[in-house]
């Protein structure tokens, strides 16, 4: 039951990161009547709060190492008081008070990922490169399930007869969600935790986690992109209303699918090798998309396969070098990976503060009729952005030493 438990873990974490990620922007645009621009800037203030957060969280975990099952709870009780407040707003709600939600859900949602991740050699039914491996395909399994369930989850609330869009029952379900999952998982968190040394740059640059932390970010941003103009680009500029539930859903399914046989691939050619496969599905995903045309939704279905799986790759391997690295230098994961959830969470906040002020410039409005000009603002930003991004992140992979391995 080890496996199945982190499995759920990680999909309560995963379910809450997609309405942070993905729903928030809209919800806050279209439900509060907060402009885009306000929107970018109070997610970069929050992250600014990560800054200092992460790694904290990070050390404190190492530091009490017999409090991890105190931190597990609240993190889950976090989302559970958080959600319902979140999607229960009203319209007139100041912006201190939605700060304030957004700080309590960011706060609890990098709790339990700091948790589960900088505990991978815990959780791990033994601390070698294959289990780490096998360990990371059930929790980035159980992350994408729960991203699938979220993805979906407002529309079949709507179908249900919800009010304002499904979001209020949208919030109560992650909430129950949340206490289910801390009930179900208690028991993982009784295990004795592996603990190593302290952190320091000059161990992290030995190790060859500095690099693997670059990568990280650079490798974050075109996703962070995506995930935050993703409802844009497909009701907006495709101009298919009401499929991207659908869609999102078929994106993460192939993600999904996809994460046991990059995981296997991983551990027989080694990850360096298994990204250098991967990358290029992404970018042709981005390409693909600049071209398309309003409409397109089997083109864009089939980008989103691709895309999706290539996805599942970054998920799975990334992580899981990063714990090997941590793991054969003896140094303490959580802490490192305090870090390492900063950079991805940064990599977000960089998108939505540069990208939604951008397109609010260029008159771009959701759920209206929107001009030449901003229309193509959105697909510059949705596509072709990230795909210079990718080929970046690619570059750096490239340059990754062979023995940066799982194997």
């Amino acid at each position: 039951m080890l496996y199945p438990r982190v499995s759920l873990y990680a999909l309560m974490l995963a379910a809450a990161g997609i309405p942070l990620y993905i729903h928030l922007p809209r919800f806050a645009a279209v439900n509060l009547g907060i402009g885009l621009g306000v929107i970018g800037t109070i997610l970069l203030v929050i992250r600014l709060v990560d800054l200092v957060q992460d790694p904290l969280i990070g050390w404190a975990i190492d530091r009490w190492p017999g409090g991890q099952m105190l931190f597990a709870a609240a993190a889950a009780l976090g989302l559970a008081i958080g959600f319902p407040l979140l999607f229960g707003l009203p319209e007139a709600v100041s912006i201190a008070a939605l700060v304030s939600i957004l700080i309590l859900l960011f706060s609890a949602y990098s709790l339990g990922t700091i948790l589960l991740y900088g505990r991978s050699a815990t959780l791990a039914k033994h601390a070698s490169a294959k289990e780490l491996m096998t360990l990371a395909a059930f929790r980035e399994g159980g992350q994408l399930t729960g991203v699938i369930i979220a993805a979906a989850a407002p529309a079949v609330f709507v179908a249900l007869g919800a009010a304002a869009q499904g979001y209020p029952a949208f919030g109560m379900f992650l909430g129950l969600l949340s206490v289910v999952t801390l009930a179900v998982t208690l028991p993982m968190w009784r295990r004795t935790p592996i603990t190593g040394q302290g952190l320091s740059f000059a161990g992290l640059g030995q190790a060859g986690a500095l690099r693997l932390l670059a990568l990280a970010l650079v490798n974050s941003l075109p996703v962070a992109i995506t995930s935050t103009l993703f409802l844009f680009f497909v009701e907006d500029r495709l101009q298919l209303p009401g499929k991207a539930g659908p869609l999102l859903i078929l994106f993460f399914l192939s993600a999904g699918l996809s994460v046991p046989f990059w995981a296997r691939l991983s551990n027989r050619i080694g990850p360096k090798q298994t990204l250098m496969i991967a990358m290029p599905l992404a970018i042709l995903g981005f390409v693909g998309a600049a071209l398309l045309a309003p409409g397109n939704l089997i083109g864009f279905a089939i980008i989103c396969l691709a895309s999706g799986a290539a996805l599942g790759a970054d998920m799975v391997v990334l992580p899981a070098m990063f714990s090997v690295v941590l793991t054969r230098a003896g140094l303490n994961a959580s802490a490192a990976f305090g870090i390492w959830s900063f950079a991805g969470k940064l990599g977000l906040a960089l998108a939505a503060f540069f990208t939604l002020p951008l397109l609010e410039r260029s008159g771009f409005t959701p759920g209206q009729a929107n001009s030449a000009e901003a229309l193509n603002t959105l697909t510059l930003a949705y596509a072709v952005l990230p795909c210079i991004l990718k080929l970046g992140a690619f570059g750096m992979v490239l340059t990754l030493p062979t023995e940066v391995s799982a194997k």
